[in-house]
């Protein structure tokens, strides 16, 4: 696949633009050390997260925003504040893993990145979580045209696999969904979104 073929690249972020294995191994040292307290709710809110994929399949699909909806349910389920849960997962998710992530960018990609877009193509950014702490960290916030990422404004109401996230961006490039390439690192979320958006699809 070439930048020639496509008016627009929508690339997702985690996996993708950094290789996550080093970053969670970090992570899990972090919390190991200083973070017990917050292990019960990050395991609570990314059940949430995989149970609201799974609830988009049903005769009535939750709607709003995820991320609101995964913090919101977790506070619930464990009989927190919501602000306590959202600082929780603000630090512990985006805040501290921010350090780790530029020595595990990967270069190569966002290299193609800012040579298609430096030739005129049109970039955004795809996520089922907030981006921009994540973007800035890895140094990549110019790259991209548009952001819509869960927890942000504008960001989609369902979760990958749908398509709603990649056919927002195109809609916000002005570029048809047939010309608009999806890079990602999971064919079950990123790949199967790309197919239901009748995008191409270039795993990493």
């Amino acid at each position: 696949m070439t930048a020639v073929r496509y008016e627009a690249w929508l690339v997702d972020l985690d996996g993708t633009l950094y290789a996550p294995g080093p970053v969670k191994l970090a992570m899990a040292a972090e919390l190991l050390l200083s973070g017990w307290g917050a292990i019960g709710t990050l395991r609570r809110f990314r059940l949430e997260h995989e149970r609201l994929r799974r609830e988009q399949d049903g005769a009535d699909p939750p709607s709003g925003d995820p991320f609101a909806a995964q913090l919101r349910r977790t506070a619930d389920a464990l009989s927190l504040e919501l602000s306590a849960v959202e600082d929780c997962v603000r630090e512990w998710m985006f805040e501290r893993p921010g350090k780790w992530l530029r020595p595990v960018r990967r270069s190569a990609l966002l290299n193609e990145i800012a040579d298609f877009r430096a030739a005129g193509g049109r970039t955004a950014v795809v996520s089922d979580y907030p981006a921009r702490h994540k973007l800035r960290a890895l140094g990549a916030e110019s790259l991209f045209d548009v952001v819509v990422a869960s927890g942000e404004p504008d960001g989609p109401s369902r979760l990958k696999p749908d398509p709603e996230g990649y056919l927002r961006a195109a809609e916000r490039l002005g570029v048809p969904p047939q010309r608009c390439l999806v890079i990602g690192d999971r064919d079950d979320a990123d790949g199967a979104a790309a197919a239901a958006a009748k995008m191409a699809f270039r795993h990493v």
